[in-house]
């Protein structure tokens, strides 16, 4: 029977990589394949869902395919740098250690393993998948012999997910009809919360002057994100940004259909979940055209070459004035997510890696 088993650092619940990586087990052992999935650690949630990477080797069989789940450094790595059996990466991006010098040494270490582990593993692999074009050309640039471009697998429930009907009360009554410029994403500085702020500040000067910035998502760097929220104080903006963490699906959906942009400013991003989960919102999409939010955005909202404050505030109030424009981004969107199906998707991903089964490994 054709095995292809899944190698990633950390099993996780509520997590992008994790959410994917089961939804790709249940799809190819739907397609009447074998597949595991091997971990170096795993939440306790899902501790039956997972077995330990050195528990491989006892397990492996004539056949087996590896596809290592690639977004972080782990010694996984280096154990699949040492198998004979043909690699397949699932390149979920790395974001440069610069975003994190001179906020978090330790991360900037080890994202820049991370990296290390990429130029190492590419070369070795007979097939390289990545979410978006962009993430391809990062693999081909270190080596991977062979490239193809498969969207994350994000269940439908996830961008078409009930609202909470209490927690979408809570926020309009707190803001009522004030402009609520949303971002969903871990305060991380590649994510460029800063440049959110100073919109903030320019479009309250210049149009709504009750407007308020609500970012969601972990404040995965705590010294950037206290630079976040108190360059927020000295521009005078403390009771005009709201943060939330740890919501439940039916809260995030809250926040989203809240929203009346979704302004995205990130410099670094392999493929930008939260652009489709605007989408399935109906909330309009204001967005900086870096890394590969351009490529997931495609038509589904305003893209913008450069992140001045000034210009980001012009497009928030052009969609805000011009009720056909938002309806018109909205429905863009919604358009724009049916070719991010999930059925689409796991069909998709049981095609490719149909295509290097019976492979011989890459001898680099």
């Amino acid at each position: 029977m054709t095995a292809v088993h899944q190698f990633v650092p950390a099993l996780l619940p509520r997590d992008a990589t994790g959410d994917h990586t089961r939804a790709l087990r249940d799809a190819l052992r739907a397609a009447g394949w074998e597949s595991d999935i091997y971990v170096e650690a795993a939440h306790d949630e899902l501790q039956d869902e997972a077995t330990y990477f050195e528990e491989y080797p006892s397990r492996a069989r004539p056949g087996d395919v590896l596809l290592y789940q690639l977004g972080t450094s782990s010694p996984v790595a280096e154990f699949l740098l040492g198998r004979d059996e043909p690699l397949v990466l699932d390149y979920h991006n790395v974001t440069p250690e610069s975003y994190y010098e001179g906020w978090e040494e330790h991360t900037a270490a080890k994202v820049a393993l991370a990296r290390e582990q990429v130029a190492a593993l590419a070369p070795h692999a007979v097939l390289g998948i990545a979410d978006s074009a962009f993430n391809a050309r990062e693999l081909e640039e270190l080596g991977c012999r062979a490239t193809a471009v498969v969207p994350i697998l994000v269940d439908d429930e996830v961008v078409h997910g009930a609202v909470d009907p209490a927690e979408r009360a809570r926020l309009a009554a707190d803001h009522g009809d004030a402009t609520v410029l949303l971002f969903v994403g871990r305060i991380s500085p590649n994510k460029s919360h800063q440049r959110l702020v100073e919109a903030l500040w320019v479009y309250r000067r210049l149009y709504d002057p009750a407007a308020r910035l609500h970012l969601v998502g972990p404040a995965v760097t705590p010294s950037y994100a206290e630079a976040v929220f108190a360059f927020a104080d000295e521009l005078g903006l403390s009771d005009a940004v709201r943060h939330a963490e740890g919501l439940t699906k039916a809260e995030l959906a809250a926040w989203y259909e809240d929203g009346d942009v979704f302004v995205c400013l990130s410099e670094h991003e392999g493929f930008c979940i939260p652009l489709l989960e605007a989408m399935g919102a109906g909330t309009p999409i204001v967005a900086l055209d870096a890394g590969a939010v351009g490529e997931t955005l495609a038509d589904a909202g305003i893209l913008l070459p450069e992140a001045r404050p000034a210009t980001v505030a012009a497009a928030v109030d052009r969609i805000r004035r011009d009720d056909d424009l938002a309806a018109w981004l909205a429905d863009a969107g919604r358009r724009r997510l049916e070719d991010f199906a999930a059925a689409t998707t796991r069909q998709r991903f049981v095609d490719v890696l149909a295509g290097v089964v019976g492979r011989e490994p890459v001898v680099a």
